[in-house]
């Protein structure tokens, strides 16, 4: 946490006026089944789902916010991968553990947990690919939304930091 009297907020996320959509207040609620969560829920998923390699805390905001600065032991999956049946989808659910049948179907049972963030409650990302994700088959029991998101993990003085390569949008294109 950051510990000076005189940090502040800035850029986007000191901002209390905003266009309309899509930058609107969105649902404590990503979709049905999926957990939302704090910052102390967020915490305990790093320290362990993320550190025994069970789970995955992906920033779903475009890779330009993400390379500006993003959360501890997040990865950069741009929401708009999620939202489209492509093959690179298919290639980035099979990094995540979902594997395919000879005739076509995708077995969700090895798939790891995942928790999604992106700007904050204004910011409609993290919540479009989760949608993305629910659509082509992944469980709602294995997401979670941290919907506070950059705005409040900045307001609350809590470490953010700048990427360290870890992009799978890069990997799931080669």
């Amino acid at each position: 946490r950051i510990q000076g009297t005189h940090t502040r907020l800035s850029d986007d996320f000191a901002r209390t006026a905003r266009p309309g959509p899509p930058c609107c207040i969105h649902s404590m609620e990503a979709a049905p089944g999926v957990r939302t969560v704090g910052e102390l829920e967020l915490l305990s998923f790093i320290q362990n789902e993320v550190a025994d390699e069970r789970g995955l805390l992906i920033d779903a905001r475009m890779a330009n916010w993400y390379r500006s600065e993003t959360l501890p032991g997040a990865v950069n999956v741009p929401f708009i991968i999620f939202t489209n049946d492509s093959e690179r989808r298919k290639r980035l659910l099979g990094m995540l553990g979902v594997t395919r049948g000879a005739d076509g179907s995708q077995n969700f049972s090895d798939a790891i947990e995942l928790m999604l963030f992106c700007n904050g409650p204004w910011c409609d990302q993290s919540p479009r690919a989760i949608a993305g994700l629910i659509g082509a088959g992944y469980p709602p029991e294995k997401l979670h939304y941290y919907r506070g998101g950059m705005q409040a993990w900045k307001s609350f003085g809590l470490t953010t930091g700048l990427p360290e390569n870890n992009t799978v949008e890069k990997a799931s294109r080669d």
